[in-house]
């Protein structure tokens, strides 16, 4: 039987929260199955952390009573996706972006002209909002939990090492997420 805060708790993942005022694309809608739920964690994983697996596309944003609200989400292709454990050092609002010179380098036709930087906005590839990655030695990793104006990318291996949300599910964890909240990218296993 589902609890009464879990069930306010799923309603509020599940809420169809405004595309147009989150730059969500037009004429798209998500699979059932990419909706955020509420799920059972296995082990003992303390509430108030994000748990990243990208071989399911999950992420986790862990609750009490064992239980995390699971998000569906984009990874990095190939070897662009990073694992480890992180803490959010910043949050950001419709944040620019500047693509890294690693970027520029791979592909120069699509970066380049981006090397000054874009503002944010609806077509800005961070979406609606952006979870920083930091670690403790390095500061800024330039690895983000961000929205994206692609939504149809997630449950995908498409970004440059970031995870994406849909720019309203990222709205929604980027409420709940404190600084310095603990964030764990788990390893891609090996094909």
């Amino acid at each position: 039987m589902i609890s009464r805060r879990d069930a306010v708790l799923f309603g509020l993942a599940s809420a169809a929260f405004p595309g147009a005022a989150l730059g969500q694309a037009k004429g798209w809608s998500l699979p059932e199955e990419h909706k955020p739920r509420i799920v059972k964690m296995k082990g003992d994983v303390p509430a108030g952390e994000i748990h990243v697996d990208p071989n399911t596309f999950g992420l986790f944003w862990t609750l009490p009573d064992g239980k995390a609200l699971r998000y569906t989400v984009g990874v990095g292709r190939g070897d662009l996706y990073e694992s480890g454990s992180f803490y959010i050092g910043a949050k950001k609002s419709w944040p620019s972006w500047t693509p890294t010179k690693d970027m520029i380098e791979r592909n120069p036709s699509a970066y380049k002209k981006f090397e000054d930087g874009m503002p944010g906005g609806p077509t800005n590839p961070l979406g609606a909002r952006a979870l920083y990655l930091f670690t403790p030695g390095k500061g800024d990793t330039f690895l983000r939990i961000h929205g994206t104006p692609s939504p149809w990318t997630i449950a995908s291996a498409v970004s440059n090492g970031c995870v994406r949300l849909t720019n309203a599910h990222i709205a929604h964890l980027f409420q709940q997420v404190p600084l310095n909240t603990k964030a764990v990218l788990y390893p891609k296993r090996r094909a």
